[in-house]
C-alpha cells in the first residue's frame, strides 16, 4: 500500500502521525550512492565483507519479472539511503559501549516508581553492531529519561544459545547495576532472536518485562542461501534445532512480547516468519506497510511504536483482545 495518504492509525489510543510528514521519503537518484563501493573499501569496514547481497537489490531482482510497485521503489530508495548512512556510521559501534551507573537526580526530586521505568537494552543483528541504534537510543532516552543501553556480541559468534547466555550476563549486571529488578529490550533481526531465546528457554523471562523484536525470523527465515557457511545463519533457517525449541511449551513465560514485522521486508522468506504465534506467550504482532528490514530500527512512525510499546504495563496481554494487529504506515 503507497505511503502516500495513508490515514493516521492508532497505537493502543495514541495516534500515530502520517509518515510523509516524519519522514520526507527521499528522491530515486540518490547522489550518495555512488561512493558505497568507496565506503565499503574502508579497511575499518573490511568486517561487513561478509554481508549477503543488498537487500534492495536483491529486492528489485525479485520485481524485475512484473511489475515494481511505487510503494517498494520508495521502500527501495529508503533501505538504500539507510544503508549508506550505517556503513559510515558502522566504525562508530566497533568498540564496547562503555558501561556507567545512570546519574541519580537530586534526593528532592520527584520519582517514578522504579519498576515503572525499567531500563532498555538494545541488541542488534547479525554481523550488525550497536551504531545500528543511534537514532532509537536517542529517542529512548529523550523519553522521560529511559536508561538505555546497547550490547555488541562478536560476528563470530557461531551459537545463538551462545549469545543468549552472554546476554544473560548482561542483563544480570545492568539489573545490579541499575538498581532495577527487570529489564526491556529491543532486538533488531537476530537480535530479536538471541533476546527470545534468552526469555523463553533460558530463564530470562525473571529479569525481562518486555521484549520488541523488529524484522525477526521467529519462525525462521529461507533467504540468502549462501551464507549457509556462517552456522548462527543455518540456525535461522525454518526447521534449525534452535526454531524447534522455540516452538516448545512454555507455559510460565512472563514476558510480554511485541513484534513489528514489515510487508516489504527482503530478509523475511516468507514475511510472515517476523511474526510471534506461540500458544503459551503473550505477544502482539504489528504489521509496518511500505518499508523494508534496514529501515524499522529508524524510522520515525516504528520509533514511535517502540516508545508507546514500552509505555504499556502489559503490551502482550493487550493483543489478546485485539488479535489481529495493527498497521504503522
Amino acid at each position: 500500500m503507497p505511503l502516500t495518504g495513508a490515514r493516521p492509525l492508532r497505537f493502543r489510543g495514541f495516534s500515530l502521525p502520517r509518515l510523509t510528514a516524519l519522514l520526507p521519503l527521499p528522491p530515486l537518484a540518490l547522489p550518495g550512492l555512488p561512493s558505497l563501493p568507496a565506503l565499503a573499501a574502508l579497511p575499518s569496514l573490511s568486517a561487513l565483507a561478509a554481508l549477503p547481497p543488498l537487500p534492495f537489490l536483491a529486492a528489485l531482482h525479485a520485481k524485475a519479472a512484473g511489475r515494481v510497485s511505487p510503494a517498494l521503489l520508495k521502500a527501495t530508495a529508503l533501505e538504500a539511503a539507510i544503508l549508506a548512512g550505517h556503513l559510515v556510521l558502522y566504525p562508530s559501534g566497533i568498540a564496547q559501549e562503555r558501561r556507567a551507573a545512570p546519574v541519580q537526580p537530586p534526593s528532592d526530586a520527584p520519582r517514578l516508581p522504579s519498576e515503572g521505568r525499567p531500563p532498555v537494552l538494545l541488541v542488534h543483528g547479525f554481523i550488525d553492531n550497536r551504531s545500528v541504534f543511534v537514532l532509537l537510543r536517542r529517542a529512548l532516552a529523550q523519553d522521560g529519561g529511559r536508561h538505555v543501553e546497547s550490547l555488541n556480541y562478536s560476528p563470530l559468534t557461531r551459537d545463538i544459545r551462545t549469545a543468549a547466555e552472554l546476554l544473560g550476563r548482561h542483563v544480570e549486571e545492568l539489573c545490579e547495576r541499575t538498581g532495577h529488578r527487570r529489564v526491556d529490550i529491543v532486538g533488531h533481526s537476530l537480535g530479536g532472536l538471541i533476546a527470545r531465546y534468552y526469555a523463553q528457554r533460558l530463564g530470562g523471562d525473571v529479569r525481562v518485562r518486555t521484549l520488541v523484536t523488529l524484522g525477526t525470523p521467529h519462525a525462521g527465515t529461507r533467504v540468502a542461501r549462501l551464507a549457509d557457511a556462517h552456522p548462527i545463519v543455518r540456525q535461522m533457517r525454518p526447521g534449525s534445532a534452535v526454531i524447534e525449541e522455540l516452538k516448545e511449551p512454555a507455559p510460565a513465560c512472563r514476558t510480554q512480547f511485541v513484534s513489528f514485522w514489515s510487508d516489504l521486508d527482503q530478509i523475511m522468506d516468507p514475511l510472515e516468519t517476523a511474526c510471534m504465534d506461540h500458544p503459551d506467550l503473550l505477544a502482539q504482532n504489528i504489521q509496518v506497510t511500505g518499508i523494508g528490514h534496514l529501515a524499522l530500527p529508524v524510522h520515525p512512525a516504528v520509533v514511535t511504536g517502540i516508545r508507546q510499546a514500552l509505555d504499556l504495563t502489559n503490551p502482550g496481554a493487550d493483543a489478546r483482545q485485539n488479535p489481529g494487529g495493527l498497521t504503522v504506515a
